[in-house]
């Protein structure tokens, strides 16, 4: 009898501890706390450092018991908890405590993930550039239900009511990098699809780009519909015209959806490809087709206008296409941009 006594004792006290720490974050949530807040106050409770991640964010927020930032590195988590929103896990929460865990860590890891979630679904995550590539896929693709993209969006730090643009691009340049500058002032998340770069933000300026950026831009208030657009913009894209509005290419757009053995098949588009061997050929082909004039793809190619006319008389025979006439430099164009979409 004495021993069951002692255990409920035991009992007791641990319910009304788990109590108390419910209360505790029932109260935070009335005050409407943001994360780091939230993270403050774990980690007082908690006598010691709490963490929370949101997989839409690039950082960790990491608090000690005297509610300063944790210093860096961090400990090893004693316990963790995953952070779940309609049912999708969303980010993590921990505890770095020296040794075992405590007897109420669980109750509060568990009080403080339903908190973390509570605040990203009303404020969204904290600033940053780099997104969660799945939130992102989730955002752009065709197959996700309206509902489960707003709440990627919602995730992202999206508000509903905002314009959309999506960037499909490739570059060396760090993407966090290329979404500061294209979009400094206002929401812009940005993450790697497969071997695609992608970029979401509310406004796109496409002279801010870097150098050597390849970069399609999406038109459509769809996201999907916009990523669509945007990874064929990218497609036409060339060293000339590095950055591609999808609106800007009007009919040429119907290029894209040509299929490739058709494009082969055409004796234009095989000519390029036998004359592709020549790297000069083409350069001299690409200045003239971009600039329609000789004595201006002259000067792109820093040549006398004359060597540029023998070039192109030359590559003309061997196209079989009459290039300084309208309907000869209209099916080159046409010709060297379908072999290009052969090898994107």
């Amino acid at each position: 009898m004495e021993a069951l006594a002692e255990r409920l004792s035991h009992l007791d006290t641990h319910v009304q501890g788990a109590i108390r720490v419910v209360t505790f974050y029932d109260t935070l949530m009335r005050r409407r706390v943001d994360l780091p807040a939230l993270a403050r106050a774990s980690a007082a409770l908690a006598e010691c450092v709490a963490g929370i991640r949101l997989h839409g964010t690039a950082r960790a927020i990491r608090m000690a018991p005297d509610g300063r930032e944790a210093p860096a590195p961090s400990a090893p988590a004693s316990s963790t908890a995953p952070v779940v929103l309609d049912e999708e896990e969303i980010g993590s929460v921990w505890l770095e405590r020296p040794g075992p865990p405590g007897p109420l860590d669980e109750v509060l890891l568990d009080r403080l993930a339903i908190a973390a979630a509570a605040v990203a679904e009303r404020y969204g995550p904290a600033r940053t550039t780099m997104a969660d590539p799945a939130l992102v896929e989730l955002v752009v693709s065709p197959d996700c239900d309206e509902a489960a993209r707003a709440r990627a969006l919602r995730l992202l730090g999206f508000a509903a009511d905002l314009p959309l643009r999506v960037v499909a691009l490739r570059s060396r340049v760090p993407l966090d990098r290329i979404g500061g500058l294209v979009c400094p002032a206002r929401p812009v998340k940005a993450a790697t699809l497969a071997d695609v770069g992608v970029i979401l933000a509310t406004t796109v300026d496409a002279d801010r780009f870097p150098a050597d950026v390849r970069a399609g831009i999406g038109a459509a208030d769809s996201p999907d519909r916009s990523w669509r657009e945007a990874r064929t913009a990218l497609r036409f894209t060339t060293a000339r015209r590095p950055v591609v509005h999808h609106d800007d290419l009007g009919a040429l757009a119907l290029l894209a959806r040509i299929p490739e053995d058709a494009a082969r098949d055409n004796a234009d588009v095989a000519a390029i490809a036998r004359i592709a061997g020549n790297p000069e050929d083409l350069e001299t082909l690409d200045a003239y087709c971009a600039t329609g004039s000789l004595r201006r793809a002259a000067d792109c190619l820093h040549l006398h206008h004359s060597s540029v006319a023998r070039r192109l008389e030359q590559i003309g025979r061997t196209l079989g296409i009459e290039l300084t006439e309208p309907t000869g430099l209209l099916r080159a164009r046409l010709a060297l941009t379908a072999w290009r979409l052969l090898d994107d």
